[in-house]
């Protein structure tokens, strides 16, 4: 042991943040055990470690008794009292055991200690990190994959991209760069587990908030978002700023903003609405891109009767359902679609009440890959 050890504790605690009286306690401890085990012995020891001089020394400690039973433990009042007359029974004594060769056992102590602790160390300070970065986005670098997993290195550690996280129209080479969301951090025995996805809803908020200046600064508010990924995307939005026309911010100049995020998530279609804390202009706004005559709803039920024109119930429904399905996500009511003529059939159209929600001036807007907007 040497005093090169007290610069090493110096540079460990500025670089790795590990403080220095916790190694040294650490190794303290360590030497400890190493003594008992390396010398078979069972008493009570104290080891001192000067990191000015670099020495190290060894104490037993004693407890000073009338009687002695366990001479490993105990030692008698006339003896303590030869070694210093004010001991009196019950005082702990020290006596200095340091034995000859125990420079190298220490050493190899110490090397260990430290070592295992920079590791829980740096463990520790990438949980902190990450933890913090929950339901947040990164950029990472696809480094490998396997029949579970795809690993995405995002600097200090691996994240792991489930198969079922993966979008189903995107394939992954080793050095994309790719955005992930980070669903979930765990510390476990190997260290942080880091899982990330690329289908969650999150993932689309946080593009949203990167993209658009608006949305960062809190003047439009995303209040919902439905995806499924690879396909489509509904997010509703809103703002108390009159000045400020929420979908128009989030789609930016001849479309830059909102294209943008549909390059990154490789041609997905984005339809963007405006909020409504009237459900039935929300509904109507969320089955864009098509038009709504009419919306009858039950609150009891949280349930909705949607009229459309007979040309456009394809479109309201969408493919395979898909409108329909995403426009419920995204107001939280169901939705039940009938055309005109079912409408007047079944005598619920017109209503007294009956309005035309949409009318040349769409409230949303919908994206694809070429930047299309579908009237």
């Amino acid at each position: 042991m040497s005093s090169e050890l007290l610069d090493a504790l110096i540079i460990l605690e500025r670089e790795k943040g590990i403080s220095r009286d916790v190694l040294i306690e650490a190794i303290e401890a360590a030497l400890v055990s190493a003594y008992k085990r390396n010398f078979n012995q069972a008493q009570n020891v104290r080891v001192d470690l000067n990191l000015e001089t670099g020495t190290m020394r060894v104490f037993a400690r004693k407890e000073i008794v009338d009687e002695v039973f366990d001479s490993r433990l105990e030692i008698s009042i006339d003896q303590a009292k030869k070694i210093n007359p004010a001991y009196e029974t019950g005082d702990i004594l020290e006596l200095e055991v340091t034995p000859k060769d125990f420079g190298r056992i220490a050493a190899q102590t110490a090397k260990q200690v430290v070592t295992q602790r920079v590791r829980e160390a740096e463990r520790g300070i990438i949980y902190s990190e990450f933890i913090d970065r929950e339901d947040d986005i990164m950029t990472g670098i696809v480094q490998r994959q396997d029949p579970r997993f795809i690993y995405v290195s995002l600097g200090k550690i691996e994240a792991l991209l489930p198969q079922s996280e993966q979008m189903p129209n995107e394939t992954y080479k080793p050095h994309d760069r790719i955005k992930v969301y980070i669903t979930k951090v765990e510390k476990t025995t190997k260290g942080p587990q880091i899982y990330v996805s690329r289908t969650h809803p999150g993932l689309l908020k946080r593009l949203f908030e990167i993209e658009v200046p608006e949305i960062y600064d809190g003047t439009v508010e995303i209040k919902s978002v439905a995806r499924e990924a690879g396909d489509r995307s509904k997010i509703s939005v809103s703002t108390d700023n009159s000045e400020v026309d929420p979908v128009g911010s989030c789609v930016g100049p001849k479309g830059a903003r909102v294209q943008a995020i549909v390059n990154e998530l490789k041609g997905e279609k984005i339809d963007i609405v405006e909020w409504s804390s009237d459900p039935v202009v929300f509904v109507a706004n969320a089955l864009s891109p098509s038009k709504v005559l009419d919306v009858e709803i039950n609150e009891e039920d949280k349930a909705t009767t949607v009229v459309v024109p007979d040309y456009q119930l394809s479109l309201a429904i969408g493919k395979r359902g898909q409108n329909a399905r995403l426009a419920a996500k995204l107001t939280g009511w169901k939705i039940d679609i009938k055309s005109e003529t079912d409408a007047r059939a079944a005598g619920i159209y017109p209503r007294d009440e009956a309005l035309l929600f949409f009318d040349e001036d769409e409230s949303s807007d919908t994206f694809d890959l070429n930047d299309e907007e579908i009237e």
